[in-house]
């Protein structure tokens, strides 16, 4: 194994921890966000508030996109397995 090989292996694992958690990552801030230009408006400054919404969030992305970051996370592993055979 070169050097080069590790350093593409470890290239496609940063991309796909990105590509994975990019979208809960996401929409995660931007509830974030809303909550705090809500609590701005309102004057309402409770530290809780911002934890329901945001788990609520991540639990609905992760069911619309849970199939595309197992597919990701599969699709990294296939190809490590397929490098790990090609290496022997």
């Amino acid at each position: 194994m070169n050097e080069q090989a590790v350093l593409d292996i470890a290239s496609e694992a940063i991309w796909c921890v990105i590509m994975t958690a990019g979208p809960l990552l996401i929409i995660s801030l931007l509830v974030g966000l809303l909550i705090s230009i809500f609590q701005t408006v309102t004057s309402v400054q409770e530290q809780t508030l911002t934890f329901v919404p945001k788990i609520v969030a991540i639990f609905i992305a992760i069911l619309v996109f849970g199939s595309f970051m197992l597919n990701n996370l599969v699709e990294l592993m296939e190809t490590l397995w397929k490098f790990g055979e090609y290496i022997r």
